[in-house]
């Protein structure tokens, strides 16, 4: 099947990191894949929240928050504050980042503090949740590393790096890595998350408004897993270079 932008139905956008896009935090990426771009800072601070206080828990904790700015999509999406609420989206979402990095962090290692991961969406074109999460796992990784540099912690606490990929069923063909046009056309979507060591974190699916069958399942696991890997062959390119 011959997609828009002509990629093969088991290839991923083109995907990019730039470190640093903002200076205050400890680790920051803006990753790009293909048009969705989504800045991801990883802040720690150095105390846990008051409820493992309250319940005298040991380790440190992570969390997540997610948001589109409004002008990240064609109509100008508005802030949740607007509404005095958080969408129900964005909740799931941030919820997602914040499961799939918690699954690879060693807490006890990270100590009494905590790691704030803010996901900004500049721009949307399909696949942001996917985007958020690879982009984090990477701000975390040198997050972690700057945290063993300050001779804060003794060892980084990242166990591996984790990355996510969207894939579906167009025109009845497995497909990896939607953007947006593909993604309203999906009848069968899937978010994969996974780590370097390709075992699965989360997988999220659903047929819209159609079935699928176990094959197709199989067909994008198979593909997931690919997106995964190619992924995070991406992030240690980085952190090579890095030193």
């Amino acid at each position: 099947m011959q997609r828009a932008d002509g990629r093969a139905a088991d290839q991923i956008r083109p995907v990019s990191f730039e470190l640093g896009i903002a200076p205050n935090a400890t680790a920051s990426v803006l990753v790009s894949m293909g048009n969705t771009r989504v800045i991801c800072a990883v802040t720690v601070e150095e105390t846990v929240p008051r409820w493992m206080k309250e319940q005298s828990m040991s380790g440190g904790w992570l969390t997540a928050e997610y948001s589109m700015l409004p002008y990240s999509t064609h109509t100008r999406k508005p802030r949740d504050i607007a509404k005095g609420k958080l969408d129900g989206r964005s909740s799931e979402i941030q919820r997602l980042i914040g499961r799939s990095l918690r699954a690879v962090v060693d807490l006890e290692k990270l100590g009494p503090r905590t790691m704030w991961i803010d996901c900004d969406v500049l721009q949307a074109d399909g696949g942001t949740r996917t985007a958020a999460i690879t982009g984090a796992s990477l701000a975390v990784a040198i997050a972690c590393r700057r945290l063993v540099d300050d001779k804060k912690l003794s060892a980084a606490p990242l166990r591996t790096l984790v990355a996510a990929v969207s894939a579906g069923i167009l025109k009845d063909a497995p497909v990896l890595d939607l953007d947006y046009s593909e993604d309203k056309e999906v009848t069968v979507d899937f978010n994969l998350v996974g780590t370097e060591g390709g075992e699965l974190v989360e997988v999220q699916g659903s047929g819209e408004e159609a079935t699928f069958s176990a094959q197709q399942l199989d067909e994008m696991l198979v593909l997931g897993r690919k997106g995964i890997g190619d992924l995070v062959v991406a992030q240690r390119a980085v952190l090579a270079a890095l030193g």
